[in-house]
């Protein structure tokens, strides 16, 4: 049994990782800066805390002389402090790139300094941009781009050079970074530093990217923590769920307790260095439904969602994952699936009041141009 250390530990992630790796038998130190936007709660809201086993030690990531002390006596490290949101990343530019990226360099020197036996980090799938689509004819296409010119037009499906349709696939680690969002550009600098150092140092290191994580204990007023978590909280407060575009664009929602288990298994299986791995459902959900069917778990079935018919700068269409190798290599079973989850999600949004400020970030974005 190894002690790890989690950055960004006290997070939605993080708690449910620390709660995950204590059943395991191992002993979990926790490091976080506990950032207003994320930790902050409204009057009433019952707070979700880490389990009382962990350790935890307040620090910001670029903090180096307090990240060393928490680092000391650690064996292992599962990285998934980072500023999130690709929305809020394409104007609070540097601010992202400071925690994100910065922050990773900060780790990574200490950990070169104290070596551990294993790095763990929280990638994600924007890196992909679009996913995998193919073409009538049955070919495979892995470079679909929209074009911002199409978007104005209310052209939301990606084409094929040739003009042709282009149907949504499963996509798996083969396919190649498109980065659409500084938050996508964060993320894969993220990655990278994490496994680039890895190899230098010889210490295993595997990257896990992230789909779309929801479940009970998300901050439901931070209107950056998650499309469901956003929805939840617009309904909350008797508000429609906003929707970008036409609401048919294609997700992958994965529990959270499902994303727990697969850190435990990145930082437990042989044979992982290296590996950047999916973890995701394996199923694809348009928008639109998600904030039906969390409307009729809420009892507000005539809560119909907003459908703007405007675009984000940043957003991609269709990506949803291709979990195979995550099979093959950690033994990876998603058990939760979003349609049989919504209940416990809704019990947290109902004893959890919240602040709804999504119209507040849609404000952000338009005055400075990043919704069309």
């Amino acid at each position: 049994m190894a002690r790890v250390l989690v950055t960004g530990g006290c997070g939605f992630i993080g708690r449910h990782v620390a709660a995950e790796l204590i059943a395991a038998g191992h002993e979990v130190r926790l490091y976080d800066a506990m950032i207003e936007q994320v930790h902050a709660r409204t009057e009433g809201e019952p707070g979700e805390e880490p389990p009382p086993e962990a350790e935890v030690i307040v620090g910001d990531m670029c903090d180096a002389e307090t990240l060393r002390g928490a680092l000391t006596g650690c064996d292992s490290v599962i990285h998934l402090a980072a500023e999130v949101g690709v929305g809020q990343s394409m104007y609070e530019i540097a601010r992202y790139t400071k925690a994100n990226d910065l922050g990773t360099a900060v780790l990574l020197e200490a950990i070169a300094a104290q070596p551990v036996d294993r790095i763990v980090v929280a990638s994600s799938m924007s890196i992909y941009g679009e996913g995998y689509y193919t073409t009538p004819s049955g070919a495979f296409h892995d470079s679909a781009r929209r074009l911002t010119a199409d978007l104005r037009k209310a052209q939301w499906e990606p084409l094929s050079p040739e003009g042709e349709a282009l149907t949504a696939v499963p996509t798996d680690e083969s396919k190649r970074p498109d980065l659409a969002s500084i938050y996508a550009l964060n993320k894969y600098a993220q990655e990278r530093m994490v496994l680039i150092f890895g190899e230098a140092y010889d210490i295993p290191a595997v990257a896990l990217r992230l789909f779309n994580v929801f479940g009970a204990g998300q901050a439901l007023s931070n209107p950056y923590t998650g499309v469901l978590a956003n929805f939840a909280s617009r309904l909350a407060n008797g508000e429609r769920p906003t929707i970008f575009e036409d609401g048919a664009q294609k997700r992958d929602f994965v529990h959270v307790e499902d994303v727990a288990r697969a850190f435990r298994q990145a930082l437990e299986a042989p044979g992982v260095a290296g590996e950047c791995i999916n973890i995701g459902s394996g199923q694809s959900y348009t928008i639109d439904r998600v904030a039906r069917l969390l409307a009729e778990a809420m009892d507000l079935p005539d809560m119909a969602p907003e459908i703007t018919g405007r675009f984000r700068a940043g957003d991609i269409r269709n990506c949803y994952a291709d979990i195979s190798k995550a099979e093959r290599l950690l033994g990876f079973a998603p058990q939760k699936k979003l349609e049989d989850s919504l209940g416990p999600f809704v019990e947290w949004v109902r004893k959890s009041p919240s602040v709804d400020k999504g119209a507040l970030m849609r404000q952000e974005l338009e005055a400075r141009g990043l919704v069309s």
